[in-house]
C-alpha cells in the first residue's frame, strides 16, 4: 500500500468552498461597520458643535455665531468680544470669549469642513460639509447621504 503524502482534489475543493462561504458572510459586515463608524463620528461632531453654539449664545447675550463681524467659523475657532467681533487680544477674560472649537470638524461623509450659512434648510448637495442656519441656530450636516435630519 502507498503512503499518502498530500491532499486529494476533493479535500482541497471542500476547503476552498468553505472559505468562500465564510468570506461571503464576513465581508459585508466590514462595510456596514465602516458606515456605522462614520455615522457615529457625525453624530458626535454634531453634538459637540451644537453644545458649543449654545455656550457661545450664552456668553454673547443670546446672539448666534456669525451675528457680529465674524463669520460662523471665525466666531467658533477664534477669540471674540461680547458683541461678536474678532478680539484683538488672544486671552480670554474682560469681555473676550472663546475659542469654542480648535477647528471645524470634517463631515465624515464628504470630507469637508466648510460651513455654509443661510436661512433655509440645508440643501444636502455636498456643496459644503456643514450648514448653519443664521436665523434658528440649527447646525446640520450638508451631504448627499441625507444626514441633514440628524
Amino acid at each position: 500500500m502507498r503512503k499518502r503524502n498530500g491532499f486529494t482534489l476533493v479535500e482541497i475543493l471542500i476547503v476552498v468552498v468553505i472559505l468562500g462561504i465564510l468570506a461571503a458572510i464576513v465581508i459585508p459586515q466590514f462595510s456596514d461597520a465602516s458606515e456605522e463608524a462614520k455615522l457615529s463620528t457625525l453624530v458626535s461632531d454634531l453634538q459637540t458643535v451644537r453644545s458649543q453654539i449654545q455656550l457661545y449664545k450664552l456668553q454673547h447675550k443670546g446672539a448666534l455665531p456669525g451675528a457680529g463681524d465674524a463669520t460662523f467659523s471665525q466666531a467658533m475657532t477664534q477669540y471674540t468680544t461680547a458683541d461678536g467681533a474678532l478680539a484683538t487680544t488672544q486671552a480670554p477674560g474682560d469681555g473676550v470669549y472663546g475659542p469654542y472649537l480648535q477647528k471645524i470638524p470634517k463631515n465624515p461623509f464628504n470630507n469637508s469642513d466648510e460651513v455654509s450659512e443661510g436661512v433655509a434648510s440645508p440643501p444636502g448637495d455636498d456643496s459644503s460639509g456643514w450648514y448653519f442656519n443664521k436665523t434658528t441656530g440649527a447646525f446640520n450636516a450638508n451631504d448627499s447621504a441625507a444626514h441633514a435630519a440628524l
